[in-house]
C-alpha cells in the first residue's frame, strides 16, 4: 500500500499546484479555523475590495477556514480577536484603529495571532510603529499599472511553493519606504529592468513573511487590480498566506543574507555517484532509482550554514549528506560522512531530522515544525567544527556533536540521497554560508611516510611527549586546528619550555596563548613555530614509531612536511 499511499498523496499536492479560481481543495492536515478579513479605509479606496472578499470567501470554503469581514474597527478587541487565527488586512489605508483597538491587536500577535497584508495594508497606520514592524515595509509611491517580472526566490513557503520561478504579470508595482530584507525572509522581487518607475533598484522586495513578538505575518504587494484576484498564482499566494499566518503550515521566515548557491535550477559543479539519478526541471530535483547521491564535488566546506528545501509526495526515504571526502561511491560517503535523514516514518535514529544511525532527532519539536508530505520544508544543516544542529523550518530539532575518530564534521563535502526506485523526493533551492572566523578543523596531523603526529600513550598529563606513529584513529591522534593553536587531548602542542634552539622537544601542555603554542603553516608543508621561527620537525629525519616530534631550521625537507585536517 505504500506506493499507493505515495499516489494518491502526490495528485493532492498536484492539485494544489494547478488550483483554478475557486482556490485549491481542502488540506487534510488543516484543522478548521476561523479568519478575520478588514478593509477599513480612511485614504485611498480600491474598488477590490468586494472581489478581495469574495475571493477570500471562497478560499475559506474549500479550504476549511470561515471568514468574517468587517469595515468595524470596534471588531479590534482582546474577546473578539481571540476567535480568530488569522486577520487579513484587505487594501486597508490611513488610519483605521484607535489606541485602544491598536494594543488589543498587538496583544493578539504576541499570543501567537497571524496577519496577512494585502497591497495597500502597506498604506496604513504610518503612525503605529508596531504596525510598521508587522507589516515590513511602508508604502512610498508607485507607477503606472503595467506588466512586470516577478522572480520568486522562496519556493518553500505555501504561498509560493506553486509558482514558477519567474512570473509575468499586470499590476500596480509598489515601491517601500525600506527594504525589509533585514527583518524578514523574501519571498519575491520586482525586476525593475522589466517595467518604469521602480525606485528600489536591484533588491526590490514584492512579496514576504517574518515572525514578530510571537505572531507570524505575510505580505504581497500585488493586489490592485480586479483581474488580480481572478488568477490562480494571486489566490494560491493569498491562501498559503493565511495558511502560515494561521499557523496551519510551517515556514522558515527568519531573515536571510549572504547565501551562496549551490543549485537553483543549474546543476553546474554537481555529479551523480551510485545508481539511480535526479531529473532537473522548473528549479526542482526529483530522485529516482538508486541508492546513490548527487554530490557538489566543486568544493570542500568547513564551517557553514547549509539550506535547502525539500517535499516528500507520500511515505518516502532520502537524506543529506554532509562530511565526506571526494569520491564517487555513497557508499563511502555515508560511511566516512553524516547523513541527515528524511523519512517521517521510520524508526527514532532514522526518521527525518535524525543523524542517521546515531542520534535521533527531539521527535515532539520535530513534529510541531514539520509539514505533511505533499507540502514543501526548509532544513540548516549548521556546521561548526565537530558540531551539527539541525533546524527544520526554522525551528531546532536536533544538536549533534561528532566523536566517531573515522569521520569529521569538520570538513568535506555535501550531496542529497537518490534512495531507491519508488522514493521520489524533491529538492529546491540548495545555497550554503561559509562562516567567518578562523576555522576550525578535526583530524589526524599526517607527516613523513604516512604516519601521525601521537600524543605518546593518548596521556593528557603536561609534558607527554609529541611523536610520530602508526596513524590508528586514536584520540592521541585527534588534532583541532582551531586559529594558530594544535588541540589534542584539550590541550595544545608545546615546544617545551619556550624553548627557541634546534632540538627544542615538542610536547602536549595546557592551552596558555604563548607563542610556544603558536603554529602558522609555512611553505611546502612546513608547521613554524611562532616564538622560534622553527619548524615542526620529526628528529634525525626517522619515520619510525616512537620518533620524538622537535623544532629545527626549516629546510622543506621530507620530516618537515605535514598535512593538517
Amino acid at each position: 500500500m505504500r506506493h499507493l499511499v505515495r499516489r494518491l498523496l502526490g495528485v493532492a499536492a498536484a492539485s494544489v499546484l494547478l488550483a483554478g479560481s475557486a482556490g485549491t481543495p481542502a488540506n487534510a492536515a488543516d484543522s478548521p479555523y476561523d479568519v478575520l478579513v478588514f478593509s477599513k479605509t480612511a485614504g485611498f479606496r480600491h474598488d477590490t475590495i468586494p472581489v478581495g472578499i469574495q475571493m477570500i470567501r471562497d478560499l475559506g470554503a474549500a479550504n476549511s477556514f470561515t471568514v468574517t469581514a468587517t469595515e468595524d474597527s470596534a471588531q479590534f478587541t482582546a474577546d473578539n480577536l481571540a476567535r480568530f487565527e488569522a486577520v487579513v488586512f484587505l487594501n486597508t489605508t490611513g488610519d483605521v484603529l484607535n489606541n485602544t483597538q491598536q494594543t488589543a491587536f498587538e496583544n493578539y500577535i504576541r499570543a501567537g495571532g497571524g496577519y496577512v497584508g494585502v497591497h495597500s495594508a502597506s498604506d496604513t497606520e504610518y503612525d503605529w510603529p508596531f504596525y510598521g514592524e508587522l507589516v515590513g515595509a511602508y508604502f512610498a509611491s508607485h507607477p503606472a499599472i503595467q506588466q512586470a517580472t516577478v522572480r520568486v526566490q522562496n519556493r518553500a513557503h505555501a504561498a509560493t511553493a506553486g509558482l514558477n520561478p519567474t512570473l509575468v504579470r499586470t499590476d500596480e508595482w509598489y515601491n517601500f519606504r525600506s527594504n525589509p530584507r533585514a527583518s524578514a525572509r523574501v519571498l519575491s522581487v520586482l525586476d525593475e529592468s522589466t517595467y518604469s518607475g521602480g525606485t528600489m533598484g536591484a533588491d526590490h522586495p514584492h512579496t514576504w513573511c517574518k515572525t514578530l513578538q510571537g505572531g507570524r505575518s505575510f505580505y504581497t504587494g500585488s493586489g490592485h487590480t480586479q483581474a488580480s484576484y481572478a488568477e490562480p498564482g494571486f489566490r494560491s499566494q493569498v491562501l498559503g498566506g493565511i495558511r502560515y499566518a494561521a499557523n496551519r503550515t510551517r515556514a522558515d521566515c527568519r531573515p536571510e543574507t549572504g547565501y551562496t548557491t549551490l543549485y537553483d535550477g543549474a546543476t553546474t559543479g554537481w555529479s551523480q555517484a551510485g545508481p539511480g539519478a535526479f531529473t532537473n526541471s522548473n528549479g526542482t530535483l526529483t530522485s529516482s532509482g538508486g541508492m546513490g547521491m548527487l554530490w557538489y564535488r566543486t568544493k570542500e566546506f568547513r564551517s557553514y550554514s547549509l539550506k535547502l528545501d525539500w517535499m516528500v509526495p507520500g511515505d518516502d526515504n532520502s537524506g543529506v549528506l554532509i562530511g565526506f571526502p571526494a569520491g564517487d561511491d555513497p557508499n563511502a560517503a555515508l560511511t566516512n560522512g553524516y547523513e541527515v535523514q528524511i523519512d517521517a516514518t521510520d524508526t527514532a535514529d532514522r526518521t527525518t531530522g535524525a543523524v542517521y544511525g546515531f542520534q535521533s532527532a527531539d521527535v515532539g519539536a520535530r513534529d510541531a515544525a514539520l509539514n505533511p508530505p505533499g507540502e514543501w520544508n526548509t532544513y540548516e544543516l549548521l556546521v561548526e567544527g565537530e558540531r551539527l544542529q539541525v533546524l527544520l523550518n526554522g525551528v531546532k530539532i536536533n544538536d549533534f556533536t561528532n566523536t566517531d575518530p573515522v569521520r569529521s564534521l569538520s570538513s568535506g563535502h555535501v550531496g542529497i540521497q537518490n534512495h531507491g526506485t519508488g522514493d521520489d523526493v524533491s529538492f529546491r533551492n540548495i545555497r550554503i554560508k561559509e562562516l567567518g572566523g578562523p576555522a576550525t578543523r578535526v583530524g589526524p596531523i599526517t607527516g613523513v611516510a604516512g604516519r601521525c603526529a601521537d600524543v605518546s600513550g593518548a596521556n593528557s598529563a603536561d609534558g607527554t611527549k609529541i611523536q610520530l606513529w602508526t596513524c590508528n584513529g586514536g584520540t592521541g591522534q585527534r588534532w583541532t586546528v582551531s586559529g594558530n593553536t594544535l588541540r589534542a587531548l584539550d590541550k595544545c602542542m608545546t615546544v617545551a619550555n619556550g624553548g627557541t634552539a634546534n632540538g627544542s622537544a615538542v610536547q602536549l601542555s595546557a592551552c596558555t596563548g604563548s607563542g610556544a603554542q603558536a603554529w602558522t603553516p609555512g611553505t611546502g608543508g612546513s608547521l613554524v613555530n611562532q616564538q622560534s621561527g622553527r619548524c615542526l620537525d620529526a628528529n634525525g629525519g626517522s619515520s619510525a614509531d616512537g620518533t620524538a616530534l622537535i623544532v629545527w631550521s626549516c629546510h622543506g625537507g621530507t620530516n618537515q612536511r605535514w598535512t593538517l585536517p
